[in-house]
């Protein structure tokens, strides 16, 4: 059994390529499960085929890979992620799938990230042929849970990952050999044409219509978890940033009677088979059988659907690239059932905000290699005012919910609150953590209001979800900062924080529940640190902190294609007077025997009490000729001023 490369058409003349991978005929027709994905099925990600494989030849789906309009040898324009084009381009393919003489008529929709992302949003459209979604490391609100803000805060390591590379991805050509005569009009056509992804998520810079397209939560019409009425399997990974599509999202799901399951399990933005950190387990028997129970009629037993797998994570050291999570797997109902134990936080307490404060908590959207997961946290406290508890006897299962009366004594701040366990000898491991900038203290959804210096604020928010439980002896701590850095942007300007009052509550867990069982992954991650580089710098003199990333790789492609990827990033922060600056340097290499191609983009912003300056500029070569070059620079002011008003 072999691909096949095929062609789909869509309403407007746009071409979307895929490639099918289709079990035996004389099985007859079987479910398609689909995977739709902006990184190009037939070189940066062709290392996916192997999955699709397994799907087709170990539990006999038909399996179709989709690149997304505009992106791979797809023809039209990648204007913006999960732009409404997108889901309509997927309803028609999910219904064309359906119509094929090898499909039974029945659709399910998966994946990682951006396609678990835009499986959840076609599952909130008209498409009858859908039967089911399995969702991993995905959101369900674009505005609070993903790579571009935080607590309405910008995230400032994902600008070097993700919110850069895509500038350069979205203009690399069509495959040759699958694109055909014409791929080089049609490279020409996207370099002079496409504009970076990352202004347009720049400028949004609170929440709105923009954000709630593609927002399961809140959609653009206002309407929310109604519309999702598919049933729906949602994973989730404790070390990856997309933690809080979990419990919040079944709970909605459960009242409005969708079929629904939940699997959280210790994991980075990686493969649950061979992810870090463990144990690990074969996701794809837990994804056949959702699928076996939505499209081929299996068993109508409640075993499928209707409740949350979760590990229960339990005192393990700190590792950046730790392999193996102490812990416990509990079967749960959809709404776990949680008392309320409480944390005083005894005030006023004060501190003069260290801007880089955050470092030892560092995790990227993604949680892996080359970012790694959180380490020991004593750094960040020593800067941050910590209050210490006896941990509740229960697992903490839920979002802790955190509520403090604060105030500061300049215009804009900013609030990071850190749940840690902490060992017999000192050791501060990180549970769960939130922010917010201070100007949305009334809510994040709103809009910014300045603070009042002097003047005190009950604010709320809550922490991320998680699944833990303290072992004796150890204590739990509240720290409480001022900035969350890199993760998020810190303050535009030095500020003193005081916490007058607070309280957090935890969701500990109620009754004893059976352990459901899986069948093992691997026994160690797949994870090899190899040329990763990831650090910490300090320029004494100039007083300045850097954390910096740089990874390569290269690998063989079809179609006789080779690929070097080269990726750069750094961000820096001012201790004294709070500028930070970001820049990104991301390269693709690719090479056949039609062409030698390669894309270079460049991005430095730089991020001052007086707003934000972005620069970018993207060079594309053919065969070490130069094609294109284009630049990029934009201005962008701070959304609230100095003395108060609103800038825009």
């Amino acid at each position: 059994m072999t691909a096949r490369e095929v062609g789909i058409p869509v309403r407007d003349g746009v071409t979307l390529a895929a490639t099918l991978y289709l079990p035996d005929p004389a099985a007859g027709p079987q479910p398609c499960l689909l995977e739709a994905l902006p990184y190009r099925k037939d070189d940066l990600t062709s290392s996916y085929a192997p999955g699709y494989e397994v799907l087709r030849d170990r539990f006999g789906f038909a399996v179709c890979r989709l690149d997304l309009r505009g992106t791979g040898s797809s023809s039209g324009d990648a204007t913006d992620e999960y732009p409404p084009e997108e889901q309509t381009d997927l309803v028609e393919v999910v219904a064309w799938l359906a119509g094929q003489e090898w499909c039974n008529g029945r659709v399910g929709m998966f994946g990682t990230s951006y396609s678990g992302f835009n499986s959840l949003q076609v599952a909130c459209e008209d498409a009858p042929e859908l039967g089911a979604v399995f969702a991993i490391y995905a959101s369900d609100d674009r505005w609070t849970d993903d790579v571009h803000w935080r607590g309405a805060a910008l995230k400032l390591v994902d600008l070097v990952d993700y919110c850069h590379y895509m500038t350069p991805m979205c203009v690399l050509p069509p495959v040759p050999a699958v694109w055909g005569e014409g791929w080089a009009e049609e490279w020409k056509r996207r370099l002079d044409t496409n504009e970076p992804w990352v202004l347009r998520w720049l400028r949004e810079d609170r929440h709105g219509a923009y954000w709630q397209g593609g927002s399961v939560r809140l959609g653009a019409d206002g309407a929310g978890y109604e519309r999702l009425t598919v049933p729906t399997m949602l994973v989730a990974g404790w070390a990856d940033g997309y933690r809080n599509n979990s419990f919040r999202t079944v709970a909605a799901l459960a009242a409005h009677d969708v079929p629904h399951r939940l699997l959280a399990g210790p994991w980075a933005h990686a493969d649950p088979r061979t992810a870090m950190p463990g144990p690990r387990i074969d996701l794809d028997v837990e994804m056949a059988a959702w699928f076996d129970r939505w499209l081929r009629d299996g068993p109508d037993d409640r075993s499928y659907d209707s409740h949350c797998d979760v590990f229960v994570r339990s005192s393990t050291r700190p590792e950046p690239d730790l392999d193996l999570h102490e812990g416990r797997w509990v079967r749960l109902p959809s709404v776990p059932p949680t008392g309320p134990a409480l944390v005083d936080l005894a005030g006023p307490r004060s501190l003069a905000v260290a801007p880089d404060t955050g470092t030892t908590a560092w995790i990227d959207c993604a949680g892996h290699l080359p970012w790694g997961q959180s380490g020991d946290q004593r750094l960040d406290d020593a800067r941050s005012l910590t209050w210490h508890a006896e941990p509740p006897e229960g697992p903490v299962v839920g979002q802790p919910r955190v509520r403090l009366r604060v105030s500061a004594d300049a215009p804009t701040a900013s609030l990071s609150v850190k749940l840690c366990d902490v060992f017999p000898d000192g050791t501060s491991a990180l549970v769960a953590r939130g922010t917010v900038d201070l100007a949305f203290r009334d809510g994040v959804h709103g809009a910014p209001v300045p603070l009042e210096p002097g003047r005190e604020y009950d604010v709320e928010l809550d922490l991320d979800a998680c699944a833990y439980a303290w072992v004796p002896g150890h204590r739990l701590r509240v720290s409480v900062a001022g900035s969350d850095w890199p993760n998020t942007v810190a303050p535009p300007a030095p500020v003193t924080l005081t916490v007058h009052a607070g309280e957090v509550e935890l969701p500990e867990l109620v009754g004893d529940f059976p352990a459901p069982t899986f069948t093992a992954g691997a026994e160690h991650s797949s994870e090899e640190v190899g040329d990763t580089t990831w650090e910490i710098r300090d320029d004494v003199l100039r007083r300045t902190t850097y954390a910096r990333t740089h990874t390569v790789s290269e690998y063989d492609a079809p179609y006789d294609g080779r690929v070097r990827e080269d990726y750069y990033g750094e961000v820096s922060v001012d201790r004294r007077t709070f500028a930070q600056h970001a820049h990104a340097v991301t390269t693709f290499d690719l090479a056949w025997p039609e062409a030698t191609v390669q894309v270079r983009s460049t991005m430095d912003v730089a991020i001052t009490g007086t707003g934000v300056e972005v620069a970018i500029e993207t060079v594309a070569t053919r065969d070490a000729e130069v094609v294109s070059t284009r630049t990029w620079q934009e201005s962008l002011p701070p959304r609230v001023q100095a003395e108060g008003a609103e800038t825009r």
